[in-house]
């Protein structure tokens, strides 16, 4: 395979160490790179949800924080990782793009107290930053993969480019 159309595969596999929703064996597997505190991420990520409610897929999200842009991402990142820690990822995830111009540490914290998380464990796991290293594989993964970018949306296997509109998305997968 050419090294340009490497660049539009994901060659990060799946596995069980990746953050799904749906059936890992599900016709459709759609990855997403993304950055909490993206805009256009935040965006694609309520088109997700969307088409979630008409098809059957399995989504997996991996982080991208583009800290050079969104200072605030990598924890961000790091504080969902800490809500996975704790089986919550997805709630965290949730509220971290409802509440993406709040991500500093005091709200991470509301948000962790939010969903119920065992506080003192979150605080510990922030503090010494215990998912850094699982954050910073799935960015390797994504740059590996020819992300530079987010969002950056895989599916089946295959970098989808145009991510911005629902009806073309959900054309793509289906």
């Amino acid at each position: 395979m050419s090294q340009t159309s490497d660049r539009d595969r994901l060659l990060m596999p799946i596995s069980e160490h990746d953050h799904t929703q749906g059936k890992i064996d599900a016709s459709v597997i759609l990855v997403e790179y993304g950055d909490y505190q993206c805009l256009c991420c935040s965006e694609v990520n309520r088109m997700i949800q969307e088409i979630q409610q008409q098809i059957q897929l399995c989504f997996i999200f991996r982080h991208f924080p583009r800290t050079q842009l969104h200072p605030q991402a990598q924890k961000a990142a790091e504080a969902a990782e800490a809500a996975a820690a704790q089986n919550k990822f997805w709630q965290m995830h949730n509220l971290l793009f409802a509440n993406q111009s709040a991500l500093n540490n005091g709200y991470l914290l509301e948000y962790a107290n939010a969903i119920q998380l065992d506080i003192n464990r979150f605080l510990r796991d922030m503090t010494d930053r215990v998912h850094a290293q699982r954050v910073n594989q799935n960015m390797q993964g994504g740059i590996h993969s020819g992300v530079s970018s987010t969002p950056a949306l895989f599916v089946n296997g295959v970098r989808y480019r145009d991510a911005w509109h629902t009806e073309r998305l959900l054309a793509a997968i289906l």
